[in-house]
């Protein structure tokens, strides 16, 4: 069976959903557990739509963003499908043609609509320069080589391809981490990562750049979430199939004793009024282009038709030079 590296086209023409085998990335070093992720994706896969408030709000602002980009795409890979909620919202767009969604979780790869490949993200079985658009909600999130996948990424646009994607940034969920570390620590005298880690916005930034993206942004905003309790809250992160994924996690279960200091912990420190308590989630949105001559380039040193110091209204003076204080003057 030819792999859609020899025939990119294969997922477009053959059967709805691919039978490419998931081939789970190389473990060595990993920093989460794959394994686990596609079994919690598995096991969320009913309950997901009772659960899927971030992935509605990353719709709605994925939709806005390229409805800004007066172009055609003809063909848009959603990358970590999860249920298909992002692939209908791209499919709903006149100026976007074809959309693929690919997951590792062939449960969830049901419910998206047209072609669908089973496989991981960071793992693109897509050839080179052949995809317009390319459109991730949190499918990078538990990824163990984000700047190898950013690569493979930009590798698969063609030239003036666009990349948009929404990773859970640093922030995320820094209420229930304390609760549960200082509970943990409190009453074991030890305690290791229950939650995360999320990166930093100027992190994921960087890892554009470095991944040979044109013109990279990122940028953040903050959602904050009120719950009934902490609890509540852990619900409804099972129920979207996160939780801690650390390939280096403690096997063992949190006990009755820590979970109930937890819970005060978090009652105490972040409530939000009305009985209620809050939780943070930071979203990192990551905007890029595949290089292409006609994009806007950076001026070769010389050639500025203009100074800095012109144009800030301001004197130029050789570096060194001594800057006057307010009793000194120059002479003429």
């Amino acid at each position: 069976m030819l792999s859609l590296k020899e025939d990119p086209w294969l997922a477009l023409n053959g059967p709805k959903q691919s039978s490419l085998p998931v081939r789970a990335p190389p473990t060595d070093q990993a920093l989460f557990d794959r394994t686990l992720v596609l079994q919690r994706r598995r096991r969320a896969a009913a309950a997901l739509p009772r659960h899927d408030f971030l992935l509605r709000h990353a719709a709605d602002e994925i939709a806005f963003r390229i409805s800004a980009v007066l172009r055609q795409f003809p063909r848009a890979l959603d990358l970590g499908a999860h249920h298909g909620l992002i692939a209908r919202t791209l499919a709903e767009n006149a100026a976007i043609g074809q959309v693929i969604a690919l997951d590792p979780c062939p449960d969830l790869l049901r419910a998206s609509p047209g072609p669908t490949v089973c496989a991981y993200e960071e793992l693109l079985p897509f050839a080179d320069a052949s995809l317009d658009l390319v459109v991730s909600a949190f499918g990078l999130q538990f990824v163990n080589d984000l700047p190898g996948a950013l690569i493979q990424i930009r590798r698969a646009l063609r030239p003036d391809g666009l990349f948009l994607a929404a990773i859970l940034g640093g922030r995320t969920l820094g209420e229930l981490a304390d609760a549960l570390l200082s509970a943990e620590a409190w009453l074991t005298g030890g305690a290791s990562p229950r939650v995360g880690p999320f990166a930093d916005v100027r992190d994921l930034g960087a890892l554009l750049q470095r991944a040979g993206f044109a013109l990279p942004v990122a940028d953040a905003e903050t959602l904050t979430v009120t719950y009934a309790s902490a609890l509540e809250l852990m619900h409804d992160l099972r129920g979207m199939g996160a939780g801690n994924m650390l390939a280096a996690r403690s096997r063992r279960p949190l006990s009755r004793a820590v979970l109930g200091q937890a819970l005060q912990n978090y009652d105490e420190r972040y409530s939000a009024g009305n009985g209620r308590v809050r939780a943070t989630f930071e979203i990192v949105w990551l905007t890029g282009w595949a290089p292409h001559e006609s994009q806007q380039q950076p001026l070769r040193p010389g050639t500025a038709r203009m100074r800095l110091a012109d144009a800030l209204g301001t004197c130029e003076r050789p570096a060194g030079e001594k800057t006057p204080g307010p009793d000194e003057h120059t002479s003429g």
